[in-house]
């Protein structure tokens, strides 16, 4: 048998992955076993790895993959968020380029057009996660548009309304993120703010959302 000198991970990685995903080796189901779960902190469907996804998802792959050694049910859901403004942003782009005004279109017709482009350029970044060897349950991939999530997410926001732990306030919100402000010149043509861009007085800025803190 002949060994390499140096290690080749195109000769041993994608083998041996494609092996564990064939035997379902990080597939869940509930049985009497104790469970041990992580929930991935779903990343932009839009974007693609960078460092602190890297850290992040070594570490959930350890704490995974430990708990399996150990007996436990481990199971990793993977998924990724809708990412909304960066999304919009995408598709108003690409509407654009058709001929067509978001403006122009109801609804349903620019939400039909949002799942086209996720299911044509979105989840580059969970066949990365695959190339880097994440011991993820596939089977139990999610999108937080599909509609369970986003039922699930109204119902929540519900239950804290009329329970008080959520509320509106009238205060202005003086300051605007780097992506809200790129998006505000994307849609307009460049004008000079008098004074700073992140100025308060202005009625532009939306308002806060508070969350209550528990009491006692």
């Amino acid at each position: 048998m002949d060994i390499c000198a140096k290690y080749d991970p195109s000769q041993i990685e994608e083998k041996w992955y494609a092996w564990w995903l064939e035997n379902k080796c990080f597939h869940s189901e509930p049985d009497q076993r104790e469970p041990y779960t992580i929930v991935i902190p779903p990343p932009n469907v839009t974007g693609i790895l960078h460092m602190g996804h890297v850290l992040n998802n070594t570490l959930n792959d350890v704490l995974i993959r430990k708990a399996r050694m150990d007996g436990k049910n481990a199971c990793w859901v993977p998924g990724t968020d809708h990412a909304s403004i960066a999304t919009e942003s995408k598709v108003v782009a690409k509407l654009k380029g058709m001929g067509i005004r978001k403006e122009d279109i109801t609804r349903e017709e620019f939400l039909k057009y949002a799942w086209q482009w996720k299911e044509e350029h979105g989840g580059i970044i969970l066949q990365q996660l695959r190339k880097l060897g994440a011991s993820c349950d596939w089977d139990r991939t999610r999108f937080t548009m599909e509609p369970a999530l986003s039922e699930a997410v109204i119902n929540t926001f519900v239950y804290f309304y009329k329970k008080g732990w959520i509320y509106k306030e009238g205060h202005p919100q003086p300051f605007l993120s780097p992506e809200i402000l790129y998006l505000r010149r994307q849609r307009q043509p460049y004008r000079q703010v008098p004074g700073d861009s992140h100025d308060p007085s202005r009625d532009d800025y939306g308002r806060c959302r508070h969350m209550r803190q528990p009491q006692g």
